[in-house]
């Protein structure tokens, strides 16, 4: 019944902020990129915003920042299909440039105006662990003087959930040196890991 339940509630709410115009992001996107996952689930990966194919598609982590986090949750000891995945910001911000559409990071009160939906998301999913990918993910909800680069893996205390966890976005090892991508990825995985082994054999 909760699942049921709580599933239900999921729906009514993505298919209310399908209509979302609580920012000016919406104007210039194509669809509004709500999460995707199981409700509830014991992991939820929260990221920037959607990018360029996110937001053809309709879908959270469907590009190449996507695919390689795929590989990285595989490596870790995880499967995609049983945890949520999100981002802080619903909508893909970015400059037209020819042809193209440059991603730009969202800014104060783009992030604030999206907080309805993560919170309905956090309320409904109820997970265990939190994941933060990214600095623009990690300070929306734990502060803006919280630092990745320092605090990458590390648990934080925090009350969004009983295990709260950031690291980088796999967008910034696709956009790092060719030579350091190697490197990139496997902290990427170890940091995965150490989080997932939070809620190992614990009901997760």
């Amino acid at each position: 019944m909760r699942t049921t339940k709580a599933r239900r509630q999921w729906e009514t709410t993505a298919e209310e902020a399908a209509g979302c115009t609580r920012c000016p992001l919406f104007a210039d996107a194509t669809a509004t990129v709500f999460g995707e996952g199981p409700v509830p689930a014991p992991i939820m990966l929260v990221g920037e915003q959607p990018g360029d194919r996110e937001d053809l598609a309709g879908r959270p982590f469907v590009g190449p920042a996507g695919a390689l986090l795929d590989r990285c949750i595989e490596e870790a000891g995880g499967h995609r299909e049983e945890m949520y995945l999100t981002n802080v910001v619903k909508h893909f911000k970015f400059e037209p440039r020819g042809k193209r559409r440059i991603h730009q990071t969202p800014d104060r009160s783009e992030v604030d105006a999206c907080g309805l939906w993560l919170d309905r998301e956090l309320e409904l999913v109820s997970p265990r662990l939190v994941v933060f990918l990214g600095a623009t993910a990690a300070q929306a909800r734990l502060g803006r003087s919280f630092r990745v680069t320092k605090q990458r893996g590390q648990p934080v205390d925090s009350d969004l959930a009983e295990h709260v966890v950031a690291t980088v976005h796999p967008s910034s090892i696709l956009r790092g040196p060719e030579e350091a991508r190697h490197e990139g990825r496997a902290a990427l995985v170890a940091d995965l890991r150490a989080a997932f082994t939070l809620v190992e054999g614990s009901g997760a």
